[in-house]
């Protein structure tokens, strides 16, 4: 046994000795803290697996809570992170990913996990935004790290996660109880000034959204996986606890993220598997599985949402796979939990309405109340269209440090999501538009304006209006109409613009170059206008980027 092994072993012994002491979570009825979740599963099962990394055993529910618990000591004694601190976390997907979370919350503090794929520049904003007393990066953005820290006048501790073993210190506590109202993730999403908003979710929220999933959406078995092929910064991440709360184990690919050969691979190697998945990822296993006749005998229910699903893809989806897809609506400030379409509705195929249901995203979960509503926040009947509206105690409490935008999303005591849709006289729900033109590609959240303000960086560029175009592998792809001061620049250089300043999910794959935008008599540009110029075009190319 190497060293490491030993100091595990040491710990998990020690932690062990200390969840029979009097400093436990269940010490106080009022508190509560998503950590206690780990902690449970080390008294009750210290030597069921907790976390593989790919088809390996990387450790055991005991060995978790010491590596937590000790890394939360060395946050707290050398950091000095105190409950309610922010700790960021901008990781690929890697067994560590966990760790540092679980860590954060046994510490009291709240995590902010960060999409890999940004920007450093966005990357930048977001620890300024949080005032971040900390970030842990994987090795691949230590270079990334760097930048986004330049200029910042209170930067964060940088802790690499190959570093983290090292950093802790030798701690037994259990974790820091905390109110249920207390911040636990800070979950970023993008706004419609450009933005990124941090929508605040406490250890209530993600407690409530954990029952809901067992309410809606799925079952867990002791014995279960959950498989991480999305990011841990977004809904894989936070699908964790479903998986935790039940002392079943977790799957991090090897790949760090999703590739489809590995993803069949590991539904060979492990059973009762679950996991989250945007419409892209699920076609992309789909194909995969048809073309080497896999029939992933591992797989449990794979969870579907974060974007649009053509009801063929979901056909094509469930020919390969079997009836073992559910989907879920939900937005990062009622966190995977508005409504769900079940496995039983996937299968129903004798219903005289089976596709307009599966074309649906289902209906409310038990957990929250759900309505549609029209511009003076009046309930709409069944077949009108209107706002979705959400409350509950999975929904955020407001944003963080933005009064003004949590009042408007908020009021009423209401979640205004800004999508349209309407409700079917059986309570299914239909997405018909986005509000605030948000654009989901590939299940990432793109707002125009972010784009918008990057293109009009240039030069060239006298104004610029971004749109969505539907896409059949992406679910939607970024097109940009742009009006050029005298000769049109080149593709090329609106393409380095745009990598210079944000992610390259969020770069127009279409660029088309026009004498004028249409606009309404206030000066505001129709965008429905320029999606009907899009739709007109049908699959014709309207000047491709490279």
């Amino acid at each position: 046994m190497g060293r490491h092994g030993r100091q595990a072993q040491s710990q998990n012994a020690s932690i062990a000795e200390n969840l029979a002491s009097p400093y436990e979570i269940s010490h106080s009825r009022s508190a509560v803290n998503v950590a206690s979740w780990l902690e449970r599963c080390a008294r009750n099962r210290p030597r069921d697996p907790a976390i593989f990394h790919g088809s390996r055993r990387w450790c055991d529910h005991g060995g978790l809570a010491a590596r937590v618990s000790a890394l939360a000591a060395g946050l707290r004694g050398r950091l000095g992170v105190a409950p309610g601190d922010r700790v960021a976390i901008v990781m690929r997907n890697q067994p560590e990913s966990l760790v540092a979370m679980y860590a954060t919350w046994w510490a009291g503090a709240a995590a902010v996990p960060v999409n890999a794929k940004l920007h450093p520049r966005e990357v930048a904003y977001i620890l300024e935004d949080s005032g971040a007393r900390a970030v842990v990066v994987s090795p691949d953005w230590e270079a990334g790290i760097s930048e986004a820290l330049v200029g910042m006048a209170r930067p964060p501790e940088v802790l690499r996660s190959q570093d983290l073993e090292r950093f802790a210190s030798e701690g037994s506590a259990g974790p820091a109880r905390a109110s249920p109202e207390a911040l636990a993730w800070l979950f970023y999403t993008s706004g419609t000034t450009g933005r990124p908003k941090g929508a605040m979710l406490s250890h209530r929220n993600l407690v409530q959204m954990t029952l809901g999933y067992y309410a809606d959406v799925d079952a867990v078995r002791p014995d279960g996986r959950l498989l991480h092929a999305a990011p841990l910064s977004h809904g894989s991440g936070l699908y964790n606890f479903t998986h935790l709360a039940r002392g079943a184990a977790q799957v991090v690919p090897e790949s760090g993220g999703f590739d489809a050969a590995e993803v069949l691979e590991l539904l060979e190697a492990h059973g009762h598997v679950s996991f989250f998945a945007a419409p892209t990822i699920v076609r992309r296993l789909a194909e995969r599985a048809r073309e080497t006749g896999a029939s992933a005998p591992g797989l449990q229910t794979l969870v579907y949402g974060g974007g649009p699903m053509y009801v063929a893809h979901v056909e094509d989806a469930m020919a390969v796979l079997g009836p073992r897809l559910a989907q879920i609506y939900g937005q990062g400030e009622s966190p995977m939990t508005i409504t769900a379409l079940g496995r039983a509705d996937h299968a129903d195929r004798s219903h005289p309405r089976y596709f307009e249901r599966l074309a649906s995203v289902g209906r409310p979960q038990a957990l929250v109340e759900v309505a549609v509503r029209d511009p003076d926040d009046q309930d709409l009947p069944a077949g009108e269209i209107g706002e979705i509206c959400v409350r509950g105690d999975v929904v955020m409490s407001g944003y963080w440090g933005n009064p003004a935008a949590s009042a408007e999303a908020l009021r009423g005591g209401w979640l205004h999501t800004g999508d349209l849709g309407a409700f079917d006289t059986d309570g299914y729900l239909t997405l018909k538009d986005r509000s605030k033109d948000l654009i989901v590609s590939g299940g990432s959240n793109i707002y125009p304006r972010e784009v918008e303000e990057v293109l009009l960086r240039h030069p060239a560029i006298a104004e610029a209006s971004v749109v969505g175009r539907p896409d059949p592998e992406w679910g939607e792809v970024v097109v940009a109409f742009v009006v050029a001061r005298g000769e049109p620049p080149a593709i090329a250089s609106l393409d380095a613009l745009c990598l210079e300043h944000i992610a390259r999910f969020k770069r127009p794959k279409e660029y088309r170059f026009v004498e004028r935008l249409p606009k309404n008599n206030y000066g505001k540009v129709v965008k429905t206008e320029l999606r009907q110029v899009i739709a007109a075009a049908g699959d014709a190319a309207l000047g491709s980027a490279p």
